[in-house]
């Protein structure tokens, strides 16, 4: 799980710093990697080399979506919904960091590490 700190104005333009939780299951992970054509890895190596703005802004769209999410008080549960992932979306917090997931390659590839530290290996004949 990733708690990152984010610090934006929010529409009172009053500056604020939050807590946001990030977290991607093994299934999770392993699906996404089932779905990506070539997997993964492969796909954030050729999205950097083509430096496709397009790709890359629905890449990651896509990835804030999937990970954002509460913990639960007691810790139990990591409760992602769609609901959540647009109230996020519409934030001051969202807009910082999505822009700086698509303009700054480095920060994009440590939030995909710390999201993704290592993705599940299929048997070839799975894949």
């Amino acid at each position: 799980m990733l708690k990152k700190p984010i610090t934006y104005t929010d529409f009172n333009n009053v500056k604020r710093t939050k807590d946001f939780l990030f977290n991607l299951t093994k299934a999770e992970i392993l699906e996404m990697e089932v779905r990506t054509k070539g997997g993964l890895e492969t796909k954030m190596k050729t999205m950097s080399e083509r430096n496709d703005g397009d790709e890359i802004m629905t890449f990651f769209k896509d990835l804030l979506f999937r990970s954002y999410g509460e913990k639960s008080d007691d810790g139990q549960r990591f409760v992602k919904s769609e609901e959540l992932s647009i109230a996020f979306s519409q934030t001051g917090a969202y807009d910082v960091l999505f822009v700086e997931l698509v303009t700054d390659p480095e920060k994009a590839a440590a939030f995909f590490n710390a999201i993704i530290p290592e993705i599940p290996k299929l048997p070839e004949e799975t894949k």
